[in-house]
Formats: C-alpha cells, sequence, structure tokens
C-alpha cells in the first residue's frame, strides 16, 4: 500500500490524536511557539511567533502537495489540547520506507507518555497498513533528549551524517540515523509498547 496525500489520515489511541496538520491549527498551536520559541533549537526551521509557526506550516503543507512529506497535528485527549505536531517524511512508495520526524511537543506534555503514544501510532501504521519495509529516525547529535527517546523505542543506531545540515546560526548540524525495520516490528511492539498490544 502506498501513502495516500489526499486521504485525511487520522491516527488515534485512547491517549493520543493525529490528524493532517493544516493551517486551522495555527491558533491552537500557536501558544506552544510563543511560550517554547527554543523548541526546534535542533531543527533548521524558525519557530517562536505567528508569522513563523504559519510559514512552517505552509513548507509542510507544500511538501505534502509534492508527495514528500504528511504532516499531524498531535492532540492530547487527556488534557484535552494540542500539543505539537509530527511527521512521516523522506517518502518513498517505492521503495516502502519513510522517516518519522519533524516531531516537537509542549514541554508540558513532555514526560507523560505522549510521544510514546504517537509513535506506536506511527509505526503501526507505517508496518501494519502501509506494510513499509523500512522507518528512519533522524535527529542533531547534539540533541541528546531526542537520541535517548529514539533509542527507548527500539530502534537501531546505523551512523552519522557529518557536517549535514546548515542551520539558522549558520552552525553545521551532524545528524544521527536510527531505523526500524519491518523484521523487527513484531518484537519490538511486544516487548517496548507492550501495554499497547
Amino acid at each position: 500500500m502506498s501513502i495516500n496525500f489526499q486521504k485525511d489520515i487520522i491516527l488515534e489511541n485512547d491517549r493520543a490524536r493525529l490528524e493532517p496538520l493544516s493551517l486551522s491549527h495555527l491558533e491552537e498551536l500557536l501558544p506552544i511557539a510563543l511560550n517554547h520559541p527554543t523548541l526546534l533549537q535542533y531543527s533548521p526551521s524558525y519557530f517562536g511567533s505567528r508569522d513563523n509557526l504559519e510559514k512552517y506550516i505552509r513548507n509542510a503543507l507544500a511538501a505534502k502537495d509534492q508527495h514528500n512529506r504528511y504532516a499531524f497535528a498531535i492532540f492530547d485527549k487527556e488534557k484535552n489540547a494540542y500539543a505539537g505536531s509530527s511527521s512521516f517524511g523522506n517518502i518513498s512508495n517505492h521503495d516502502k520506507r519513510l522517516e518519522i520526524g519533524w516531531t516537537w511537543i509542549s514541554k508540558e506534555f513532555q514526560s507523560t507518555g505522549l510521544n510514546k503514544n504517537c509513535k506506536i501510532l506511527l509505526l503501526k501504521y507505517a508496518f501494519e497498513s502501509l506494510d513499509f519495509e523500512r522507518v528512519e529516525l533522524r535527529t542533531d547529535s547534539r540533541n541528546a533528549q531526542s537520541r535517548r527517546a529514539i533509542e527507548k523505542i527500539g530502534a537501531t543506531y546505523e551512523g552519522e551524517l557529518r557536517n549535514h545540515m546548515l542551520m539558522l546560526d549558520g552552525y553545521r548540524r551532524s545528524t544521527v540515523c536510527y531505523s526500524i525495520i519491518k523484521s523487527e516490528w513484531a518484537g519490538i511492539k511486544d516487548t517496548v509498547f507492550s501495554e499497547f498490544v
């Protein structure tokens, strides 16, 4: 199966709902951007103002039109509030692979289990609905919090792309790469995500 970029993909469980990111989410997500302007400090995206958040959403929608990225807004059912965003990106239907990333969650929702709920929804969809072979996860080599989170969900470290990306401040970011492949998914789901099985 391939990702249908025209379809409204909604992924949800008891805790989280992932729905297609749109400009209608601007007002709901704006307080996060204003209150936590450094949330995307390891990303090459502007953040921290209304204009920057609108540009972020418009860029995500443009990438969706190009069939490269499918961005979601994250809604926390427990707190009845929008908490951030995450995406499928670098999508290759032909190669049956994609990347999970572009993830940012407001600080008050971090370490609450919300991110793990989002990851199980995204991984299940990639491996069980799309029947993809590979899911990649990447982050700035300096982002220890993100690296720990990726490692906690059972992803395998594959290496580092040195001086990989130019950041907004002129810094050359090195990117660390992780993956989960289809043959590993059942074991990871039964162990790391056992509370959802």
